[in-house]
């Protein structure tokens, strides 16, 4: 039996500057369990947001057994099983092992992996060989069980989408090679697509070989000189190994912000794709998503937007739109016009210590017409699972509700507004339009 390390605290993160290994990597996991004010947390990695029907049952069945019953989706595409006995870590991972969702336990955090969540169903590749084999290769490289669970590999299918999430290691599909991009340079190699996977594992390695003596967690938190020599090194070792293309390396940018497939159906129709409101799944909404996958093609895809995609096939378009209507009328959102549409929140009070509010029911009093930018709550500075890219912050503080719109690393100048919901909402719904 795998047993569960002692629950953890978070350890600090500022607003704005770089995470550094000044003590044990506190992220949870499934054999490390949380204390929150709700019970003890666990985070089951999903890599690539991949689970068969048969997986989600036991995702749902150690939610009922040991926590609250709900499913939490991640900004990552992964699961949080909240309201747990800090006692039942043993029995729980004995569960997720049998279902094939902890293959490794020296190298569970470490499987932090984002995939698109379309790819293959829309028109654009797959990424599902990328996503088999470079799990496969993190599991199988006695390094890689050192790397932190903040660090993150994503997988694009060439539309942007994971790439903007500000990944450590990401490759793009770019016809019969790919790209490999590391934190957030615009330079990117060009190698054959065949060997990404490898390239990205390399990638991390080389990275875990720097942060030795600089304390980073990941790449973006390394000097600016033992980054580029990061980029040096694995430029090198590519070239050496991996039989990367002796051209100039390719200027790619990566995009400023992520977009998150729409509510709706998909590829004529593939797929459909659902959002959560607030990224919780009722048991019952669960199973409904989990009877979907098994009435068509036995799979479900779990977003870093909080969301599901149920690839199909689903025949007619009159199937999709059927399976659309009856998810959303148990209160998933099922089409782009919802309300809840881009609305996020961290868990808040009563959940965490350290929220100075209940964010939720904040966000939920303040939905009103659809926005043009995503809208996140905090309930305190450190901003857990935040977006990406272009998005409205709003902040809990001992002087009120601070709202500012981020670009990137960028920040307008802030707004408070002061213990009135008819003011905050509308404050909210201003910064969105």
């Amino acid at each position: 039996m795998l047993a569960a390390m002692p629950d953890s605290a978070p350890s600090p993160v500022s607003a704005g500057g770089p995470a550094l290994r000044g003590s044990d990597d506190a992220c949870p996991g499934t054999l490390r369990l949380h204390r929150a004010d709700d019970g003890a947390l666990a985070r089951v990695r999903v890599p690539g947001g991949v689970l068969s029907a048969d997986r989600a049952d036991a995702l749902l069945a150690a939610a009922e057994r040991f926590g609250d019953g709900e499913l939490h989706l991640t900004s990552r595409g992964n699961v949080q099983l909240r309201g747990l006995d800090a006692a039942c870590g043993g029995a729980l991972a004995e569960l997720l092992t049998a279902a094939g969702l902890l293959p490794s336990a020296a190298h569970e955090r470490a499987r932090n992996i984002v995939a698109s969540p379309l790819a293959g169903l829309d028109g654009s590749p797959p990424v599902s060989g990328w996503l088999s084999e470079l799990d496969a290769l993190v599991c199988g490289s006695a390094a890689a069980a050192s790397l932190s669970g903040r660090f993150l590999f994503a997988l694009d299918d060439g539309r942007g989408d994971v790439d903007a999430l500000g990944a450590d290691v990401t490759l793009i599909a770019a016809g019969d090679s790919c790209l490999l991009r590391i934190g957030a340079e615009d330079e990117v190699s060009r190698i054959p697509g065949g060997e990404g996977p490898r390239a990205a594992l390399l990638a991390a390695e080389t990275f875990l070989r720097a942060a030795r003596d600089s304390g980073a967690w990941r790449v973006k938190d390394l000097p600016d000189d033992v980054r580029a020599g990061v980029r040096t090194d694995v430029r090198a070792e590519l070239v050496r190994t991996v039989r990367a293309a002796s051209g100039p390396s390719v200027h790619r940018p990566r995009p400023r912000t992520a977009t998150p497939p729409a509510p709706g159906a998909h590829g004529s129709p593939n797929a459909i794709s659902v959002d959560v409101p607030l990224g919780r799944l009722t048991s019952t909404q669960w199973r409904l998503l989990t009877a979907t996958a098994r009435r068509h093609g036995d799979e479900l895809r779990l977003t870093p937007w909080r969301g599901i995609v149920v690839p199909g096939p689903f025949g007619r378009p009159e199937d999709a739109a059927d399976a659309l209507a009856t998810l959303a009328a148990a209160g998933l959102i099922a089409a782009p016009d919802s309300p809840w549409t881009g609305v996020g929140a961290c868990i808040g009070h009563p959940g965490c210590a350290k929220s100075l509010s209940d964010v939720r029911a904040e966000a939920g009093a303040a939905v009103g017409p659809v926005g043009r930018l995503p809208v996140y709550w905090s309930g305190c500075e450190r901003r857990c699972g935040h977006p990406h890219g272009e998005w409205i912050d709003v902040v809990v503080t001992p002087d009120g509700h601070r709202i500012s719109l981020v670009r990137g690393e960028r920040r307008d100048p802030p707004r408070t507004v002061r213990d009135d919901p008819a003011a905050l909402a509308a404050a909210v719904a201003s910064a969105r339009a």
